[in-house]
């Protein structure tokens, strides 16, 4: 599983999210975001936000005025799908190595783009982590930083391995 990073985006707290060149991702996140309400953003564990474009490409399908970065993600990928993500997979992206820690749970803050655009991307499925669901990684997925580094638009982003323990290609027996 390989795809490509369309943008990186930090802000120093809130929504949206705007291009940088490049960004220095660190286990807290990347060199000069913020989060405006830390009891629910941010930390080790939600160090970064991923969303695809091609999520992107189906809300502005569906008439929401959204473009990377705008619901709040730090990395946009594309030819990553989402729909196959869970949490424990690793990823090597640009110069760094983060894990899926798991998948977000969007606020109120995105109705700003317009009413049911929570219900295009989360829903009482996917609430109960059931993977059936039709917008199953569409809200974006957390993920920690193993090992920091630069990242910048037009990065591969590589599946390294499919869980913690196991190894992209190992056997299992």
């Amino acid at each position: 599983m390989q795809g490509t990073v369309v943008q990186v985006s930090t802000s120093p707290g809130g929504m949206p999210n705007l291009p940088v060149l490049e960004g220095i991702l660190g286990v807290e996140g990347f060199a000069g975001d913020g989060w405006n309400n830390r009891k629910l953003h941010g930390g080790p564990l939600q160090a970064v936000l991923l969303v695809a474009m091609e999520t992107l490409d189906h809300l502005r399908a569906e008439g929401f005025p959204v473009f990377p970065g705008a619901i709040g993600e730090n990395i946009t990928t594309q030819g990553i799908p989402f729909a196959a993500l869970r949490p424990g997979m690793r990823f090597q992206v640009g110069e760094a190595v983060i894990e899926l820690t798991k998948i977000r749970t969007p606020c109120a803050k995105l109705d700003v783009f317009g009413p049911g655009i929570q219900q295009q991307v989360h829903d009482a499925q996917v609430k109960r982590g059931d993977t059936s669901s039709p917008c199953w990684g569409r809200s974006g997925f957390y993920a920690k930083v193993l090992h920091p580094g630069v990242v910048r638009a037009l990065d591969p982003i590589t599946l390294l391995s499919a869980s913690p323990d196991l190894e992209v290609g190992a056997s299992t027996a």
